[in-house]
């Protein structure tokens, strides 16, 4: 009998495991995924729902040989994405890799940008997101841009 005891617990957890909510890769891929819908959307206020107070962001570049680190501004973006345009800002990413560690997710995306179908840079993303109360939250992004040698 003792041996029939841990089979049958195992089989009575069975439907609570199939009830688990979505893992959290999920959720932090979801709010990435919503942060791109809003800027294919124009949607300002999507976008600034998936941004943590003080989100910081970042592209790096390279001038005349030289690599150079710039400071984009959130609320610029947020602004430019809000405003009408005729073409579809639409970048298209992949999910390369997701690490999470407690409150902290890091995402590598590479990434097509295109305005409408005009194919315009690719490179790779690099986001830090933060769970707060609210959900996962981007706190930094970081990107490269080229014109070639995509993916």
């Amino acid at each position: 009998m003792k041996h029939l005891l841990l089979p049958c617990l195992l089989l009575a957890a069975t439907p609570a495991l199939a009830q688990k909510p979505a893992s959290e890769t999920e959720a932090v891929k979801r709010t990435i995924q919503t942060f791109f819908e809003g800027m294919r959307k124009g949607d300002s206020t999507m976008v600034r729902a998936t941004l943590a107070p003080g989100a910081v962001f970042h592209t790096i570049s390279t001038k005349s040989g030289q690599t150079q680190l710039r400071p984009e501004n959130p609320a610029g973006f947020v602004k430019m994405v809000g405003t009408p345009h005729k073409e579809v800002y639409d970048e298209r990413i992949t999910f390369d890799k997701v690490l999470i560690d407690a409150n902290l997710a890091s995402v590598w995306t590479p990434y097509e940008f295109y305005v409408g179908s005009t194919f315009s840079h690719c490179g790779y993303n690099s986001f830090q997101l933060v769970k707060l109360a609210e959900g996962w939250r981007i706190a930094h992004v970081i990107d490269t841009r080229r014109k070639e040698k995509c993916k």
